[in-house]
């Protein structure tokens, strides 16, 4: 990185899913054919749906983000804006470009930078657009890493968050991946996703698990999307356990971790404390037992949990 200080870093969030990670590689190949030096990065381990995609695409996984990144570093973030998401030290970098499908955070620049905002359900939707308005070819790699980044984060369509944009991008690109069988692919992804083989209880919360500031309170909330719902819930008390120990580790004062079931599109949210199910009860109102909140069809975190907490927390004096 020394050597490369006209470099610019391509990184997706924090605990990153496959939306993060394939928009990074795509983003970055983007700017390169745009004659920018530009290199993906990532800010975790990949989780097993994500290994499945990259392999099927036949792409390497990104390089992890090194520690020693000189202030000043050219930054372009997909998939996220928050800083709490993002790299260390962000506030200290020169971000030039953001994409990204969430709400605007708290992103601050000293100078004007390529913003795009669209409200879809996943990032690659906004980059396949971005593709096409430069008249770009899509090859099947990429092809395959961005229909699979909108199956996951849309889970095939099933999360509100889904858009027809989302949907009449995939028609166009899926028969330039290949993929015959959207369904059984998708299946094969979500199955990929489900298998927590050899994670330990600290990783599978924080497999997919983002930070939220409401008002003056620090929230983390963890997702799990399965089809073996019962499976996760056999770890309940473990999962409730390091859920304690992690809240205080990173000074919050609360942690939610959503176990959806990708088929049903259901939520059942793990509460840790007394804090938590008040919230959740007054929040959301619901009934919580046995540390579990029946949050029925609540299951997209950024449509429906996070509005939800901002307007409870908005309107407590």
């Amino acid at each position: 990185m020394a050597d490369q200080k006209d470099q610019v870093i391509v990184v997706g969030h924090r605990n990153p899913d496959t939306d993060a990670i394939t928009a990074a590689l795509v983003y970055a190949d983007f700017l390169r054919r745009m004659n920018v030096n530009a290199k993906a990065y990532r800010l975790g381990d990949l989780n097993n749906e994500t290994k499945f995609v990259l392999k099927t695409a036949d792409v390497e996984q990104p390089d992890m983000l090194p520690d020693n990144i000189p202030e000043g570093a050219q930054v372009a973030l997909v998939d996220h804006n928050e800083s709490q998401q993002s790299m260390k030290d962000l506030k200290k970098m020169r971000v030039t470009h953001v994409v990204d499908h969430h709400k605007l955070g708290d992103l601050a620049t000293s100078e004007p930078v390529y913003l795009r905002f669209e409200p879809v359900g996943c990032t690659a939707t906004i980059l396949t657009k971005i593709f096409r308005e430069n008249h770009l070819d899509i090859d099947q790699k990429t092809a395959t890493l961005l229909v699979s980044a909108i199956l996951s984060d849309t889970l095939h369509f099933r999360s509100p968050t889904t858009t027809d944009d989302d949907r009449k991008t995939v028609e166009h690109l899926h028969s330039i991946a290949k993929i015959d069988d959207l369904e059984a692919y998708a299946g094969k992804m979500f199955e990929a996703k489900s298998d927590l083989t050899g994670f330990s209880t600290n990783q599978i919360l924080l497999l997919d698990f983002k930070i939220f500031n409401f008002k003056n309170e620090k929230w983390g909330v963890g997702s799990g999307e399965t089809c073996n719902v019962d499976r996760m819930l056999e770890r309940k008390d473990e999962l409730i356990k390091e859920m304690v120990e992690e809240k205080k580790k990173l000074e919050l004062n609360g942690f939610l971790f959503c176990i959806v079931d990708i088929l049903k599109e259901k939520n059942l949210t793990l509460i840790p404390s007394e804090n938590e199910d008040k919230v959740i009860r007054e929040a959301f109102k619901v009934d919580v037992k046995d540390g579990i909140a029946d949050l029925a069809s609540n299951i997209s975190r950024k449509k429906q949990i996070i509005p939800t907490l901002e307007t409870y927390f908005n309107g407590k004096s």
